[in-house]
């Protein structure tokens, strides 16, 4: 037995993008440490719940990357429908947890809780892949019917998700839809015309969609009164002040006074990032950085790889997801930017966030290992064990 696990798993390697899995998995444990580090002055086992999260999402990301990615995308309805099922769900029976303003979640048996818009994100990166590569072989991609319809696809997640006040989650669904079209092709003017119409409805959103919490976090970033540094700017301001008091080299791992004293709020989800900025100085903070370089980089050559349009934007979905989400994170914990809700991939503290960006890595895995046009998409009882073999 243990013999074929071996050879099953030897198999797989040799097929695998072994590079990103390394990037993947290194962050997923810097990620474990940093928050095993701030959960000592919570008292609450963030890192164990995170632990099982990452394991389960690793599990699941194998078996996606073991299927044929073409044979995902066949059941685009299927994965579409759920995901809009998953997210109408919550108008119904979501709630609001502690240190979140919307109702974006649902409670499990066992006292958990599920974010169905992460799970959402990659069902979105399968249909919109699939939309897009359909729009090619009709040859239809930079009409501006094959644009609209992609705007359509993406603004029906966008809306639901801001009708739950999620609004963090739909500008990630908004800037997926602008990365993913306009690598596939989509006409710059078309953009330039999206841009200028959200341009001109500025107004609007400011006096007619913005709430006062919304106009408040904007107007935080510019505000440096005592009033503002103690209501909306508090977290970030803190924030800015962890990651400076680690200088280069950081107080080192478990030894941050402001960790364990717990001076920002939330520090191991959203502002996880200044756990390392605290502990592990600039050279931490940069190592984080750097992880994201790395795993973006090495997307974009599966995406360059990619057997066809189909494989591409799949690829490109995960490149889009990391990039935008890391980018949000980074510019709210440094002040640059509004503080939306927006976990740091990888890392942050959070089960659903944790799986779900498994299950993406394992699509990108999935176009790394099918180079070429399947001949059946039939789910073999046996896949595993004939990894080292072509389906």
């Amino acid at each position: 037995m243990l013999r074929h696990i071996l050879t099953a798993v030897s198999g797989y390697l040799r097929r695998a993008d072994k590079t990103f899995w390394l990037l993947a998995a290194i962050a997923s444990v810097y990620g474990l440490l940093l928050i095993m580090s701030q959960q000592r002055s919570s008292g609450v086992d963030f890192f164990g719940t995170q632990l099982a999260a990452v394991c389960l999402g690793y599990v699941a990301a194998v078996i996606i990357s073991l299927v044929d990615y073409h044979c995902i995308a066949r059941l685009w309805w299927l994965i579409g429908g759920f995901a809009l099922a998953l997210t109408m769900s919550v108008f119904f029976i979501g709630i609001q947890i502690t240190g979140t303003d919307d109702v974006g979640w649902i409670r499990l048996p066992g006292g958990l809780t599920f974010q169905p818009s992460e799970l959402t994100k990659v069902c979105f990166i399968v249909t919109f892949s699939k939309h897009i590569s359909l729009l090619v072989e009709k040859d239809r991609l930079k009409s501006f019917p094959g644009f609209i319809s992609l705007l359509l696809h993406a603004l029906l997640p966008v809306g639901l998700i801001h009708l739950q006040g999620d609004d963090g989650a739909a500008l990630v669904f908004a800037l997926m839809f602008i990365v993913m079209s306009f690598a596939a092709g989509v006409q710059l003017r078309y953009f330039v015309i999206l841009g200028l119409t959200i341009a001109s409805a500025v107004p609007l959103l400011w006096f007619r969609i913005f709430n006062d919490d919304q106009k408040n976090r904007l107007t935080a970033l510019f505000g440096a009164d005592d009033a503002a540094l103690k209501t909306y700017g508090w977290q970030q301001y803190q924030g800015k002040v962890s990651i400076a008091s680690g200088g280069i080299y950081g107080k080192g791992l478990f030894a941050g006074p402001r960790v364990e004293a717990e001076v920002v709020p939330y520090q191991e989800n959203d502002f996880i990032f200044t756990v390392a900025g605290e502990e592990l100085g600039l050279i931490g903070c940069s190592a984080i950085i750097l992880l994201f370089a790395l795993i973006l980089l090495r997307t974009l050559r599966n995406a360059s790889h990619a057997a066809d349009p189909l494989g591409h934007s799949l690829c490109i979905g995960f490149f889009a997801l990391v990039l935008i989400q890391s980018t949000i994170n980074l510019g709210m914990t440094l002040d640059l930017l509004p503080v939306i809700g927006v976990t740091l991939p990888f890392l942050s503290s959070g089960g659903t966030s944790a799986v779900c960006i498994c299950l993406g890595a394992g699509l990108v895995q999935s176009v790394h290992m099918h180079p070429d046009a399947p001949i059946s998409c039939r789910i073999r009882a046996s896949s595993f064990a004939a990894a080292g073999r072509s389906w």
